[in-house]
């Protein structure tokens, strides 16, 4: 399970260019997966895996309160 539990970002599949003799050639693809983190949640003390942006939201929402 490689989601954000909070906004529900997963993997995508991203076209990797290589450089052959000065033309680009679209030859492979690679899953690329979000930067997934344990981080509990305020209300209730369960782990959840969250991406980076979203701790980084919380962390701000929190501050200005």
């Amino acid at each position: 399970m490689k989601t954000c539990v909070i906004c529900g970002k997963g993997s995508s599949m991203k076209g990797v260019r290589k450089l052959l003799r000065g033309h680009y050639n679209p030859t492979s693809t690679k899953r690329v997966y979000p930067n997934l983190q344990w981080v509990r949640l305020l209300n209730s003390n369960s782990r959840v895996k969250a991406c980076a942006k979203c701790i980084k939201a919380l962390a701000k929402a929190t501050r200005q309160n």
